[in-house]
Parts: structure tokens; C-alpha cells; sequence
């Protein structure tokens, strides 16, 4: 046992719930921030100033969003060079055979693949031959086996998303709200989610609301320990970089999810506001403000009268109520205890 323990040791194998849970999860968001968020946002801008240079280099960047999340976490995870080169391949047969679930096969998978690589890493005279070979092995082994069945299981929450849109406007904005909303923060790709079940109109409206109320909500509330550039990350970008945070004191996810609870019904019941405009759009919030170009091109799209009323909406539901209602169920919080200074700052 203590020969074992050595050997992890030496290698650097520490299985913790802070090197994987935190470390690891947060080097993929950043991972997917740099690959897949950044793609989007670019190829958005391009989109709509009619730049077809910025359209192929945002296409570009969201294709590798597996490769680039592996790797991010070999990193967290020390890995050395070739086991690191080799999470590359292991990414991209985890992404593309986890659909909707994606993220989340790269996340499970690549830690292991990580872990595999570096236990054999430079402990033979062939190591260019045996420590990448094991790695991409290992890892596209496990993504044969159980990344589709990951796939699988990030669908299911989209079908209950579809009975959530069954029901009639209050509960169905609160209810599609929310999970989406959820979604989007957790290591599976809501978007995706969105996309395959080809959510539009009033539930797509309702996805908006969600997606806006955890980006926005956890960009504002943390604004006092990540000033701006947590400000830009996270509303422009992606919630899922607070999930080490998450792990570490799960009531900080509260806030953002109440104002979700609520964003969702106003936009169902008071403002109708619908997402015509590319199924896609439905889960990406504010990253990139492709939502809200996705609801802007629905309504150019389908010839609707815009109103006064309708732009209030869109800015109401997607900026304003979600940062007033997540500082101020957060200032609660932190008055009661629950949420401490620190608890919201991003590596």
C-alpha cells in the first residue's frame, strides 16, 4: 500500500474532490470559454457587420470546444506533455459523441484519460510511443462507451424541458426558466440542448429569461469580488465559471435561480416575448448577445410590428430584473450568512 501510495505520489495523482471538482472544473470552463463562447461571439459580431472573416475564425474557434476543454483540464491536472498533446484527440471523440452532454463527457472523461497517461508517462524507454497511445486509448475507449449514454442523459433534462412547455405560460415560464437556466451554468450544453429540441417561441423566450438570469445574476453579485473582467466573463460569456464556486457553498446558486423562477413568467405572461430567430439562440443567454439577436432576428423575420413595448421587454427580462433580483436575493443571503466575501471570486 505504501509502494502504491508512493507511486501516485510521484506521478502527481491526487484524487481529491479539490483537484477534480474545482481545478479541473474550472480550467474546462475556461477551456470552453476560450473555444466555443469566444467562437460565438465572433462569429455573431461577423454576422451581423457582414464580415465574413470574423464569421470563419468564430466557426473555427467553437469547432475545437472539445480539444481545447481536455486540454484545459490536463493542464489543471499537471499533466505532463504528451499526456497533455494527447487529451486533444481525447476532447474531440468525447464532445462529438456526447451531443448534448458534451461538456460534461469531456469533463469525466478527460480526467481519467489525464490520470491514465500520466501513470505511464516516462516509465518506458518508448514513452513517444506508450504515454500518448494510452491516453488517446484510454480516453476514446471511454468515449465509445459512455459518452453517448452522457449524451443521452443531458437530453432527458431537455425532454422534460418539452413537458415544461406543455403547460400552460406561468408555470411553463417558470418552469423552462429555470431549468435551462440551470442548463446553461452546468457543464452540459444548453444550446445544444435548445438546438435539438428545436425550441422557439414562447418556451424559447422563456430559455432566454434563464440563460440571462445566471449570467447576468452572477455577474452583478460578484461584481465586489471580480470587478469588471468577472463583469465581461461571466455576462458575455459564461455562468459556468462559477461551478468550482458552486461546489464549494452550493447556496450561491440560489440567487440567480430565484431571479430565474421570476424572469421566466414575466416574459411568458407580461411581455410574450418569443425566440423566432434560431432554436440555438434559446440557450445562450447573453453570451455574446446572441439571445438577443437570436429574438431580434424573429422578429425581422417574421415581419413583426416592434414595439416600444417589445424592446422593454428584451431589456428588462434579459439585463435589468435579472442583476436587480439576483443582488438583491444575494445581499439577503449575505446578511443571513450563507454567502461570504470570496465565495463568488473566480480563479
Amino acid at each position: 500500500m505504501e509502494d502504491l501510495k508512493g507511486f501516485l505520489q510521484r506521478k502527481d495523482v491526487v484524487v481529491s474532490a479539490h483537484r477534480y471538482g474545482i481545478d479541473a472544473m474550472g480550467a474546462m470552463a475556461q477551456g470552453l470559454f476560450a473555444s466555443l463562447l469566444i467562437g460565438t461571439i465572433i462569429k455573431t459580431l461577423g454576422q451581423q457587420l457582414g464580415l465574413a472573416f470574423l464569421v470563419t475564425a468564430g466557426t473555427y474557434a467553437a469547432a475545437v470546444a472539445g480539444p481545447a476543454m481536455a486540454a484545459s483540464i490536463g493542464y489543471a491536472l499537471h499533466a505532463p506533455q504528451l499526456v497533455l498533446f494527447s487529451l486533444i484527440a481525447v476532447g474531440g471523440a468525447a464532445n462529438e459523441l456526447g451531443g448534448a452532454g458534451g461538456p460534461l463527457a469531456v469533463y469525466l472523461i478527460a480526467i481519467v484519460a489525464a490520470e491514465a497517461g500520466k501513470l505511464v508517462s516516462k516509465e518506458t524507454k518508448v514513452d513517444i510511443l506508450v504515454t500518448p497511445a494510452v491516453t488517446i486509448l484510454v480516453g476514446t475507449g471511454l468515449s465509445v462507451l459512455f459518452a453517448p449514454a452522457i449524451g443521452k442523459a443531458a437530453s432527458a433534462v431537455g425532454s422534460v424541458i418539452m413537458w415544461a412547455t406543455e403547460l400552460q405560460p406561468l408555470l411553463m415560464g417558470i418552469v423552462v426558466s429555470v431549468l435551462v437556466g440551470v442548463a446553461l451554468t452546468l457543464p452540459i450544453s444548453s444550446a445544444a440542448i435548445c438546438a435539438a429540441l428545436g425550441l422557439t417561441g414562447l418556451a424559447g423566450g422563456a430559455a432566454v429569461a434563464g440563460c440571462c438570469a445566471q449570467m447576468i445574476g452572477f455577474a452583478v453579485m460578484s461584481n465586489r469580488e471580480n470587478g469588471v473582467g468577472g463583469l465581461v466573463s461571466q455576462g458575455l460569456g459564461t455562468s459556468m465559471l462559477q461551478m468550482p464556486n458552486i461546489i464549494r457553498n452550493p447556496r450561491i446558486w440560489i440567487p440567480p435561480t430565484l431571479a430565474a423562477a421570476v424572469t421566466g413568467p414575466i416574459a411568458t405572461c407580461l411581455f410574450r416575448l418569443e425566440m423566432n430567430g434560431p432554436a440555438v439562440s434559446s440557450g445562450m443567454g447573453t453570451c455574446g448577445l446572441v439571445g438577443q439577436i437570436g429574438v431580434y432576428t424573429g422578429w425581422v423575420e417574421s415581419g413583426k410590428v416592434v414595439t416600444a413595448f417589445d424592446w422593454l421587454g428584451l431589456v428588462l427580462i434579459c439585463f435589468v430584473l435579472p442583476a436587480v433580483l439576483s443582488v438583491i436575493f444575494c445581499e439577503f443571503m449575505r446578511k443571513k450568512g450563507y454567502i461570504k466575501d470570496g465565495d463568488l471570486k473566480l480563479d
